[in-house]
């Protein structure tokens, strides 16, 4: 009679525990959400951003925000390494309007037998994005966006041949949700045309990308995963990127992903990270 009179006790402080912890995290969230959100004006609903597939700018941004980010990644390529290093800056110079000028660089390691490309600044990168619907109460955005890449050639070639080589055109659409407090979906897809100007043709093929994330109550740090999907007339590829975000301090943030293909035939392992730096505003 004792033991279960205990377990009774037991259970009542395991449930106020439990009760007491829930309301804590609720707390947390609501006071960050009212910290990103409602402070300012206009509308602004609270994201988690994908860490491989960056967006411009924070979705729904305020005027006079801005981000540094610097990258790192490895993506084992079956014949050679491909090693990748990004600078990028983003700013919104009005309400809910973002720009964005990205350097990516790749290096290229061979690991086994057979060719590897030349070490280059792969493009000059410039970028727009404008949120259209933004919606607290929905806890909802919508935004579309376009991205220009001039393609640039190896560095062996500078002074042999012409350094542009070619452009890819890139409009795409944004749609991400809320769900509560922690839960958070986003879709980002559209067309991609590379126009080389050697052959004179034009490919095409669509991406298309889905991301699930789950902040954690209070803070920006956030676990989850990006479906990053490549669509052409003769294949279709897909890369699972699982990640992380880990805030460092106020204004600094470390991004880690990994990604798996689900076949082999380019690509095999990869692994990124994500510097991010948000000068205070």
């Amino acid at each position: 009679m004792r033991f279960l009179f205990f377990i009774f006790l037991l259970s009542i402080s395991l449930n106020q525990t439990i009760a007491q912890n829930n309301d804590e995290n609720e707390i947390l969230d609501s006071i960050y959400i009212i910290e990103i959100q409602d402070q300012k004006n206009p509308d602004k609903v609270l994201h988690a951003e994908p860490l491989f597939i960056d967006l411009i700018r924070d979705l729904g941004a305020r005027k006079g925000e801005k981000e540094w980010n610097l990258g790192f990644g490895l993506t084992d390529k079956n014949n050679y390494d491909d090693f990748l290093t990004l600078v990028e800056y983003e700013w919104a110079p009005i309400n809910r309007l973002g720009f964005e000028v990205e350097l990516p660089f790749s290096f290229y390691q061979k690991n086994a037998t057979g060719d590897k490309p030349e070490n280059r600044l792969n493009s000059i990168k410039l970028a727009t994005q404008y949120s259209f619907f933004v919606s607290e109460k929905l806890k909802t955005s919508l935004a579309f966006g376009y991205i220009h890449e001039f393609e640039l050639n190896s560095f062996n070639n500078y002074g042999n041949k012409n350094i542009y080589v070619g452009n890819i055109y890139n409009p795409f659409f944004i749609a991400a949700k809320r769900w509560g407090n922690n839960f958070h979906t986003l879709l980002y897809t559209g067309p991609r045309f590379n126009h080389h100007f050697d052959s004179k043709e034009l490919y095409f093929d669509w991406q298309m990308n889905s991301n699930f994330h789950y902040m954690i109550s209070g803070t920006r740090n956030f676990i989850g995963i990006e479906f990053n999907k490549v669509i052409n007339k003769d294949d279709f590829d897909m890369t699972i990127r699982p990640q992380m975000r880990l805030q460092i301090t106020d204004n600094l943030m470390l991004g880690i992903v990994t990604g798996f293909p689900i076949n082999r035939e380019k690509e095999r392992f990869s692994t990124f990270f994500r510097l991010i730096y948000e000068p205070k505003h």
